[in-house]
Order: structure tokens, then C-alpha cells, then sequence
């Protein structure tokens, strides 16, 4: 798909989703935090298949897993690693039957192999479906984002031997994850929090950002729509 494709008017073209709260609603119903994940990649599955059937949502981006989820028990971050090995496999039919691209931005470097083959597998399984594009955030940050992006502009720079005062922001934003799309036009917080938690520090500086209480396993269409006309209701001004 071309991602410079032009969204309806009433659409935000890139839609980024903090999808927070599987713990509480696990916990909520006596469930175990594994539980609670599983019901998420659920929940995502569903999102994504409505996604990708509207005409202007092009991208979606969501955070599945941050730098900082490390600090959770080794139980809850195996189980979560181990539903990912599973859905690089699982999601892969119907992703390509709904022409839906995936792509995976973050640190691989703290990934096990078997996760990274995967990883690779599913982009390059899905490399030539021109519908949606969906990025997933896995052991992401925004600084980790930035500071990657300013190193390797540095070492540009360097060998070309750049004028450091002519450097644009344009430059910069080249070298960061998600350098191919346009910034997120709508950003979407489940689970009570109101704050963007190191997602997309850069990309999101005139995202529209609407926040809800549904806890992530429970959010729904309905739900999202009501983000939606949120955002249509908003005047986007830039700054101007």
C-alpha cells in the first residue's frame, strides 16, 4: 500500500494505541495476568480486522511491549513473549487475507532468536499486501527511539562530513522507527492512565490523544468510535 495513500477527511490516516489494562481486567475477574494477555491479542485481532476494512485508516500502531515491561515478574513477561511467538504465526493467514503489512519497530537486540526469526517471517510473509499497514511496538521506547535516531544521523554526518548547523529536523526524523509514515494523527490510551509512557515521544508531538477507562481486553468498536468522533470533533491547529 502506498502509505501517502490520502484518508477521508472524517479519518485520522494513522491511528497509535497504548493498549494498557490486561493485568487490571485479569485481576478483576480472579484470572491470571497470562489471561489477561490473551484476551488482548484478542482484542487486537478485532481491531485490526475492522481496521483494515475502513477506507483511510492506513496505518496502526500499537505498543505491545515497552523497554520498561523488563521490570515485570518473569512469569508475566514469558507468557507475554510466548503469545508473541504465537501470534507471529497465528495472525499471519488472516493478516494476508485482509492484505494487512506488519511491521515490528523496537529493540531487537534484547529479543530471543526464536522471536526475531519469527519477527522476520511474518514481514517478510507479508511484504506485498498493499492494504493496512500495521507496526507493532515490541521492546520499544521513545527515548531508546530518539537517542537510536541521533547516533546514527551522527555517524552520518560524520562520514559525509555534514555542516552540523544544516541538519533539519526533516534529517532527523529519517532515522527514526517509523520514518516511512506520517506521524499519528490520533492516539488512544486504554486503561484510566493519562500520560503517553515514552511511546512515541517524537511522532506524537501534535497527535490528537484521547484517553479511556475501558481496560484494553474490554475495549471494543464501539469504544473506538467513540475515540473517533472525539477526534473529529477536535480542530488541528499545529501550533498555528
Amino acid at each position: 500500500m502506498n502509505s501517502d495513500k490520502p484518508a477521508s477527511p472524517s479519518l485520522p490516516s494513522h491511528v497509535a494505541v497504548i493498549m494498557d489494562g490486561n493485568n487490571r481486567w485479569a485481576k478483576q475477574r480472579q484470572l491470571s495476568s497470562a489471561e489477561g494477555h490473551k484476551k488482548g491479542v484478542a482484542a487486537l485481532r478485532e481491531l485490526v480486522r475492522y481496521c483494515s476494512e475502513l477506507d483511510g485508516i492506513n496505518v496502526l500502531t500499537v505498543f505491545a511491549f515497552s523497554s520498561e515491561n523488563w521490570q515485570r515478574s518473569d512469569e508475566e513477561v514469558n507468557a507475554i513473549m510466548g503469545l508473541m511467538l504465537q501470534a507471529m504465526v497465528n495472525e499471519l493467514p488472516e493478516l494476508n487475507e485482509n492484505g494487512v503489512r506488519m511491521h515490528i519497530v523496537g529493540d531487537r537486540s534484547g529479543l530471543s532468536e526464536g522471536l526475531i526469526q519469527r519477527i522476520e517471517n511474518a514481514e517478510l510473509s507479508t511484504l506485498q499486501n498493499d492494504g493496512m499497514h500495521l507496526v507493532i511496538a515490541i521492546n520499544y521506547g521513545g527515548r531508546w527511539d530518539i537517542m537510536n535516531a541521533a547516533k546514527s544521523l551522527l555517524e552520518e554526518a560524520q562520514k559525509e562530513e555534514r555542516n552540523i548547523n544544516e541538519i533539519t529536523e526533516n534529517d532527523f526524523a529519517q532515522f527514526l522507527s517509523l520514518s516511512e509514515f506520517s506521524d499519528p494523527d490520533l492516539l488512544i490510551r486504554t486503561g484510566g492512565e493519562h500520560r503517553i509512557s515514552n511511546f512515541l515521544l517524537w511522532q506524537a508531538a501534535y497527535s490528537e490523544l484521547y484517553f479511556t477507562e475501558v481496560f484494553w481486553p474490554a475495549f471494543r468498536m464501539i469504544d473506538f468510535w467513540r475515540a473517533i468522533r472525539v477526534y473529529q470533533q477536535r480542530e488541528r491547529r499545529y501550533g498555528r
